[in-house]
């Protein structure tokens, strides 16, 4: 661990960290983050590790503030939907599909029209996801 300096690409690690469409690319860039003990970094860290709406991104982020020695709590898991009003964004994206579209077909739409909200409840799913996703896209409209 380097102490009090910056990765050369910081900047661009910054911007990876806040990409709210690829919570893989966030672990990633934690991981690199995690490498340079510094106070622009603790902040970075410290507000992925509040406000990130996956909950594995913020662990990773809780982990390696720990890991620079710093005294933070465990981040609040949040009660209710990571994406406010995920059903109705949801409804909305069937709705504009054909009657009698397939799984898939609503599970690409949402892919192309709403990345983050796919992302989002990608990451803290799990291999849950699909289940889930499919459960719910039978229920909509019910």
């Amino acid at each position: 661990m380097r102490k009090n300096e910056l990765p050369e690409n910081y900047e661009e690690l910054k911007k990876s960290v806040n990409r709210s469409s690829n919570w893989r690319e966030r672990l990633d860039a934690i991981d690199e983050l995690g490498q340079y003990k510094h106070a622009k970094v603790i902040d970075v860290l410290t507000n992925v590790m509040n406000h990130d709406p996956v909950v594995k991104v913020q662990d990773a982020a809780h982990r390696t503030l720990k890991k620079f020695g710093e005294h933070v709590e465990a981040p609040a898991r949040k009660k209710g939907e990571p994406v406010k009003g995920v059903n109705k964004i949801l409804l909305r994206i069937k709705k504009s599909l054909p009657e009698g579209h397939s799984y898939e077909e609503f599970k690409e739409k949402l892919k192309k029209m709403r990345l983050d909200v796919y992302d989002t409840y990608e990451g803290n799913k799990g291999t849950d996801f699909d289940k889930w996703l499919e459960q719910t896209w039978a229920e909509l409209n019910k």
